[in-house]
């Protein structure tokens, strides 16, 4: 099978391939907007997860074959890994809530899919990553794996292993000789170079028509290495890409500040938040798969439009908070919470939101990133991390912080941020630096 696409072509899809995508299970992802809110702001942003996975499998077939052509992997071997790792891509996303991530804050509890031990800790509410793995190991899409591919040690656990970079009980067998590719193989499903990236930063700037997204995928492409290094196969770069690695890193940082924080998009997540908290029933994400399958963003905005509560009829009918003010940490004669106790006290209706964006999410867990950069001349490794300036550059995280306002009531709002601001600079805050 082949699928036109407009962000990489023609996209050739096997037979394996196309009985996932003809499951009920991805079919469901027709129906979840990539960007949630995002269309608000952007019209254009309606493209779905559906067309997005399907994108980022085809960018990870590139990655695989660049890598394995660097290889010594027999034509059989290479054939299974290629096949696992373009799976474990097109399943990625299985479990992402209605409106994408605005409504992971009303799943279930992470015990509540009863997922197996190997798979992480239970607590806390359940993840879209979470109901990805229970969908592959608890549905009828875990038998279709396993009577398709599961000769060949393609099973619904080995793909919930590469996007959770989780090890099952029995191990991964995704060897050839003395090394273990594993590591290489997630690093394409879930790492710092990763195809989901790759793809979603294209196809977003495409669709939102903006152009931060944008980076030389060919180049990247063309000077990717398979590195063993203790027995076990990492993702490497050559160092005349590190420029075009950085110039990616960039795009995904500007693309978070531009387009998925958008100011709008920001405020409607806020808004469905309230609504959910003030509605509790009205709208559910079951722990049970058959169920869950209809949960999408038709069925959440049927429900918010036989809904009485007021967040949710502005929401259907676009009626949001006007942007009063928005700053980041650098931004002087700004205090949120003096402009929230202002805007209180001039009985102007109003919220504040405070969203926060990392570089690498990899450095914000805890972890560094699965890749290095590699000297062909010497063969020595580098981790990326040490090799770049940018993540020391952007080692803190940028806070947006922003305060929302009625319409009706925006003059008093700027009357009352006047006050404050004015307050703050006879305080000496943003005020010349004496010399």
């Amino acid at each position: 099978m082949r699928i036109r696409d407009p962000i990489h072509g023609t996209l050739p899809v096997s037979a394996d391939e196309a009985a996932v995508v003809d499951s009920v299970w991805y079919q469901r992802l027709r129906h979840v907007r990539q960007l949630g809110f995002g269309e608000l702001a952007f019209p254009g942003a309606t493209h779905t997860r559906h067309a997005h996975s399907l994108g980022a499998m085809h960018v990870v077939g590139r990655l695989f074959d660049a890598l394995s052509a660097r290889s010594d992997l027999p034509e059989g071997t290479r054939h299974r890994f290629r096949t696992a790792v373009r799976l474990a891509v097109l399943c990625h996303d299985l479990g992402h809530m209605p409106l994408s991530h605005a409504s992971e804050r009303i799943a279930p509890p992470r015990a509540a899919l009863k997922l197996p031990t190997w798979t992480g800790k239970n607590g806390g509410q359940a993840r879209h990553e979470d109901f990805t793995v229970k969908l592959l190991l608890d549905t009828d899409l875990a038998e279709l794996l396993r009577t398709r591919l599961g000769d060949q040690g393609i099973t619904g656990e080995a793909l919930a292993a590469l996007v959770t970079g989780k090890t099952p009980p029995g191990g991964l067998d995704f060897r050839y000789g003395n090394a273990d590719w594993a590591p290489l193989l997630r690093a394409l499903v879930s790492g710092e170079l990763d195809a989901d990236r790759m793809d979603y930063l294209l196809r977003d700037s495409f669709y939102t028509g903006v152009n931060y997204g944008r980076f030389d995928l060919d180049w990247l492409v063309q000077n990717l290495h398979p590195a063993e290094r203790d027995g076990q196969v990492e993702l490497a770069l050559s160092r005349s890409a590190v420029l075009a690695f950085e110039d990616f890193l960039l795009s995904r940082h500007h693309m978070f500040l531009s387009v998925y924080l958008h100011h709008t998009a920001v405020s409607f997540d806020w808004m469905l938040a309230t609504y959910y908290r003030e509605a509790p029933g009205e709208f559910e994400i079951p722990a049970d798969p058959a169920q869950f399958l209809r949960t999408d963003d038709v069925a959440l905005l049927w429900a918010l439009r036989g809904s009485s509560n007021p967040w949710a009829q502005r929401i259907v009918r676009r009626q949001g908070f006007k942007l009063l003010a928005q700053f980041t940490e650098r931004d002087e004669g700004y205090d949120l919470v003096a402009l929230a106790k202002a805007l209180t006290e001039a009985g102007v209706e109003h919220f504040t939101v405070e969203s926060r964006e990392t570089l690498s999410r990899y450095f914000d867990e805890g972890e560094g990133p699965s890749l290095y950069v590699l000297d062909e001349s010497s063969g020595r490794l580098t981790p990326v991390a040490r090799y770049t300036p940018l993540y020391q550059r952007y080692a803190s995280p940028v806070r947006l912080s922003r305060a929302y306002v009625r319409p009706d009531s925006l003059d008093r709002a700027r009357q009352a941020l006047a006050g404050v601001t004015a307050a703050k600079l006879r305080d000496g805050i943003g005020s010349p630096r004496k010399r």
